[in-house]
């Protein structure tokens, strides 16, 4: 993963902070483009060839530098070059190397804090008052700075929040002002970014549009690409900034699974219709059902599906003479995700585009939309013009229903909940609800219950309706849906739904749990 020259102004350095992604967010909505890299990227070796960078941010940690074998960063390759923020671990690591004292605080510091202190002369800290709020998340702190830093902040127990290097452009800071916990977190990274660094605010949707579509051209030319579609927001827009560059030459192909949401093939098709793009419809439900007989495991399921899906969307690609290129929907959680710092222990579950069509299609793969947020899509395809329907839709799982039934998978298994999710989701839309809630869906339980209805035992199924509150799916919380709405929907769906006595509303939030059940 090496940074796109063309457009990086801002490099973050990823040092395995839960908060990495959320530097980028921010830096994106002062309209100014950054990328992530780990901080071991091989582009290190070779820093000469960063052409385009304007400023470095070194993200926090869950390590310490006092650690055998800490991440650690060649800073003398860029100090006095090139501007450095470092947060957090950045800050201590930049401190220690410079001869300064780090040491574990008496007691871990995470929550909220006050800036008492404040140099509001120091370019980092312009605007930004004595008393604002900053978040504290670290288990070591500064004690002693090293010759030739200043203090520009300080909270009631850290002595050392805010530092700044003589002579040089190079800060650091033990709070994280990516986090909206820190009220003046934005301007902070706005003095950095455009005061200090330089950076032009001209990173919009339109000119990501205008952009995109200009590389599209040179990079495929005449050259035939095929795109498989989803229905959702990502594939979409990768749909249209594809036709919007080539034209006829963009072949999608829409595969009904049988794991998608009730009538949702058909609608999607004729949305698709009326925004001109040259789709073929698949349907193949029968050959998923097939492949997904008898397997109970979530990961057997995804790689079942993603093997099939494979097989169906490269025999339909075959029918089209000359196609050279595979177009994608990854977004770029979905790259940051799969070069993590973390390691493969930090994989929750797998990722559907990431990996990519095997070598045997021979087809090169173009990712219009790898350099994006999922909020930046939509911002994107808005200025495309596509339909609110489309930009609008709640994220949905790429193996679809059979992550949400939660034991083997069956048409029947499919048909209940399909039904369920139906009454849900047009409930939520009905109350005006819809566009409050990130995602929504349904869940089939592997378990029975005992109920009565029309005075007889009955021993059927149960289901869990689940809402969330995201930004971006990397954390969730919740939705507080009125009770008056959950009675009315249980009572439709344990009328309608046959096979289907109790309901049950997921309450749990993300950590510690996931937004999906499997």
């Amino acid at each position: 993963m090496k940074p796109n020259n063309t457009k990086t102004q801002i490099l973050i350095f990823d040092f395995g902070s839960q908060y990495t992604q959320l530097i980028a967010r921010r830096v994106r909505e002062l309209n100014v483009y950054c990328e992530i890299l780990p901080y071991n990227n091989e582009i290190l070796n070779n820093a000469e060839s960063l052409t385009n960078v304007k400023g470095i941010i070194l993200s926090g940690s869950p390590c310490s530098v006092l650690d055998t074998g800490a991440p650690t960063f060649p800073l003398a390759k860029f100090q006095g070059k090139v501007p450095l923020l470092g947060v957090c671990y950045g800050a201590q690591l930049m401190a220690h190397k410079a001869g300064g004292k780090v040491q574990p605080s008496a007691t871990r510091e995470y929550g909220r804090a006050n800036l008492h202190f404040v140099q509001s002369n120091a370019t980092l800290f312009k605007n930004i008052p004595s008393n604002s709020q900053v978040w504290m998340s670290h288990g070591d702190s500064i004690i002693d700075i090293p010759e030739g830093f200043e203090i520009l902040a300080s909270t009631a127990s850290v002595k050392v929040g805010g530092y700044k290097i003589a002579n040089q452009d190079t800060y650091g800071i033990q709070f994280h002002p990516e986090v909206t916990h820190t009220t003046e977190g934005k301007q902070l990274l706005q003095n950095f970014v455009v005061d200090i660094c330089g950076c032009e605010q001209t990173w919009t949707p339109d000119s990501f549009i205008e952009t995109t579509v200009a590389e599209l051209k040179a990079q495929i030319g005449n050259d035939k690409v095929v795109l498989g579609l989803s229905g959702g927001v990502d594939s979409s827009v990768a749909a249209v900034l594809l036709h919007q560059a080539i034209g006829k030459n963009l072949y999608a192909i829409f595969v009904d699974n049988g794991l998608l949401r009730k009538d949702e093939f058909e609608e999607v098709l004729e949305s698709y219709k009326g925004m001109g793009l040259n789709v073929t419809g698949v349907d193949a439900k029968q050959d998923f059902y097939d492949v997904l007989t008898g397997l109970k495991d979530p990961e057997q399921k995804r790689k079942a599906i993603g093997g099939k899906f494979i097989d169906v969307f490269q025999a339909e690609a075959n029918k089209i003479q000359g196609v050279k290129w595979l177009g994608q929907g990854t977004i770029y959680p979905d790259i940051i995700e799969s070069v993590s710092v973390k390691g493969p222990s930090a994989t929750i579950k797998s990722h559907h585009n990431v990996g990519g069509l095997p070598e045997k299609m021979d087809l090169k793969v173009v990712e219009p939309l790898n350099t994006l947020f999922k909020d930046e899509v939509r911002r994107v395809g808005k200025s495309l013009e596509i339909d609110d329907k489309i930009l609008g839709r709640h994220p949905f799982p790429g193996p679809g229903l059979a992550i949400r039934i939660l034991s083997d998978i069956t048409p029947e298994k499919v048909d209940i909940l399909q039904q369920v999710d139906a009454i849900f989701i047009n409930g939520l839309k009905t109350s005006g609800l819809y566009d409050d809630v990130w995602q929504a869906g349904a869940m089939l339980l592997p378990v029975q219950s005992v109920g009565v209805m029309g005075d007889e035992r009955t021993y059927e199924n149960v289901v869990a309706l689940r809402a969330v509150h995201s930004l971006d799916g990397m954390t969730a919380d919740w939705v507080h849906l009125p009770y008056e709405f959950l009675a009315e929907t249980s009572n439709k769906i344990i009328n309608k739904v046959k096979g289907v006595n109790r309901v049950v509303y997921d309450i749990s939030s993300k950590p510690p749990a996931t937004i999906e059940w499997e």
